[in-house]
């Protein structure tokens, strides 16, 4: 097991042998490591964290720290990082604030410099974050979602599987699975670029596109809309769609409202 003569680890940590610590790293206590997980220097990995196996930590990101949560009083929560998670330098993910609770990354998330993953977020798989996202506390991600960089995720949000965001977007709501988010802060249309590179079928992405003109085209209100859309789905996607915009949301659904249109055209949600 390489861990540098200058690396902190507590006697406690679970470092497989084939993990590596790197110079002026610092490793807490209950800390686990997985097999050729690697550590870069000066990363810093607290307490109750655990590192799946063939992660990389970059230098001066910092995995599983006490949250920014006024509510936290310095009971015992966690951070579980899945297998060949990627965080680079300077990102930050906060442990849970509720007694016991964690902070969840998926496997082969890639979280880039700058990037913060608040307290009791739930992040899928294959999950990217652009450099100096910012996600608040709560925030769930389902698999294979790209956010690009400087956009910032009000908490309790929801952004579904394969959903993609651009960049300096603000986003307060939540966001279907398979669709796009421009800058404009409206829902564009699906992530057909994703969609075909997941290995969707032409029958499904013409599905997903049909579900988007009723949902943010058709003028009928967002709940009469998801039914709508319910009732002609025929796909997994399509029946996955629904199961997301059928499931509780605490912060409503982005609109899909373009510059200058009327609340009438496009269905938003009252």
């Amino acid at each position: 097991m390489p861990i540098h003569p200058t690396a902190i680890v507590d006697k406690t940590a679970e470092i497989d042998p084939t993990a590596e610590i790197g110079a002026y790293a610092v490793v807490e206590k209950n800390v686990r490591i997985g097999a050729q997980t690697r550590l870069y220097p000066h990363a810093y990995v607290s307490e109750g964290t655990t590192l799946g196996a063939r992660c990389q930590i970059h230098p001066f990101a910092v995995v599983g720290h006490p949250p920014q949560d006024l509510k936290f009083a310095g009971q015992p929560s966690y951070t579980r990082i899945g297998d060949e998670t990627v965080v680079r330098e300077h990102a930050t993910i906060h442990r849970g604030t509720m007694p016991g609770s964690t902070t969840i990354v998926g496997r082969r998330c890639f979280i880039m410099a700058t990037a913060h993953i608040g307290h009791n977020c739930v992040l899928g798989n294959d999950v990217v974050l652009v450099n100096s996202v910012l996600l608040s506390g709560h925030v769930e991600i389902g698999d294979r979602a790209l956010i690009s960089g400087n956009a910032s995720v009000h908490q309790f949000v929801r952004i579904g599987e394969l959903a993609m965001l651009s960049g300096l977007t603000p986003v307060p709501k939540d966001v279907p699975p398979f669709m796009l988010m421009v800058r404009s802060e409206y829902i564009a249309g699906p992530n057909v670029v994703g969609l075909r590179r997941a290995g969707f079928s032409s029958a499904e992405r013409h599905e997903l596109r049909r579900c988007h003109r009723v949902l943010y085209r058709s003028g009928l209100h967002f709940p009469q809309a998801i039914e709508r859309v319910a009732e002609m789905v025929d796909t997994d996607p399509g029946r996955r769609l629904v199961e997301f915009l059928r499931s509780s949301s605490k912060r409503g659904y982005m609109t899909g409202r373009r510059p200058g249109q009327t609340l009438a055209a496009d269905g938003e949600q009252p």
